[in-house]
């Protein structure tokens, strides 16, 4: 591609989003689309209207979907909104990204699967999610993955980073105002830092852009993760012992923190496919949250 490629990024303002804003500026010229417009057009991804125009007046040559529905258990009631934009807006996007036949990056969850094994999922598993917000992702991956289009669905799981509301930074807070806190400690998964997905996602489109990689022939799902896995205890811990703090951890079972979404036992996903057909390495999820809590302003 000999002119500057432009990516339409909807999501700009999210954890994910905010680092693809910087990770994508040495690829192309990015369009940041988000809700609130501060860094670009607003786009409202109930209105289709809205995201029509957005798209037209972007003009991409690719699309990257950062923006999601991600209160897990306010999805409980509020489906149809996490319908809307987390299943039914991807099919306006894979409509109009066929249409201009430009490719798709698009983020999923581990909250797909059930949790009820007792290896790392690969892509070829039959999903079963146990939750509003686990099905209408599921809807959305499908939603791109049986359209026209060349999609690249990349699943992850439990994302931090130094923005939005997350794990990583709950923790640090909490560790500031309690003595004492108790963590499940019998949900297992893979800490994934929002940064690191970000940093692999603008390296695979640069390849896309400058023709080293062949849509037509790595289009499909794919499981990205930082590798390794623990509990929400086990990253307490971690996260506790960087931010030297003192808080009693009480490990607990999950009958002992009900909550009104349920949540897969065991949601750790296999991502050989991923460093098979990319070439990369995946970085183990401690290192990548020393490198994050390096990286946190020491009030986050």
């Amino acid at each position: 591609m000999s002119k500057t490629p432009r990516i339409l990024l909807i999501g700009s303002d999210g954890q994910v989003g905010w680092e693809l804003r910087r990770t994508l500026a040495p690829v192309g010229q990015v369009i940041a689309a988000s809700l609130a417009g501060e860094a670009g057009p607003a786009i409202d991804l109930v209105d289709a209207s809205s995201v029509r125009k957005v798209f037209n007046d972007a003009e991409p040559d690719a699309v990257v979907n950062a923006a999601a529905y991600t209160a897990v258990d306010t999805a409980e009631t509020e489906s149809e909104l996490a319908r809307a934009i987390n299943a039914d807006a991807l099919h306006l996007i894979s409509e109009l990204a066929s249409a201009a036949r430009v490719p798709v990056m698009h983020y999923s969850t581990d909250f797909v699967f059930s949790g009820q094994t007792d290896r790392p999922y690969r892509e070829d598993d039959t999903p079963a999610p146990m939750s509003v917000y686990g099905q209408t992702k599921l809807d959305g991956e499908r939603a791109l993955l049986e359209a026209d289009v060349d999609a690249l669905v990349l699943r992850t799981a439990w994302v931090y980073g130094v923005r939005g509301r997350n794990f990583m930074l709950t923790m640090r807070n909490l560790f500031r105002e309690r003595t004492e806190l108790r963590i499940v400690d019998d949900q297992v998964g893979t800490p994934t830092w929002s940064r690191m997905l970000a940093e692999v996602s603008a390296l695979i489109l640069h390849r896309v852009f400058t023709g080293d990689l062949q849509m037509d022939r790595i289009r499909g799902l794919y499981h990205v993760t930082s590798a390794g896995a623990t509990s929400w205890y086990g990253f307490a811990e971690a996260i506790r012992e960087a931010s030297g703090s003192d808080c009693k951890l009480t490990p607990i079972p999950t009958t002992e923190y009900p909550a009104p979404a349920k949540r897969p036992a065991y949601s750790v996903l296999d991502t050989t496919k991923f460093r098979e057909t990319f070439g990369l390495t995946l970085p183990d999820w401690r290192q990548s949250l020393e490198l994050c809590l390096a990286d946190a302003p020491a009030s986050g």
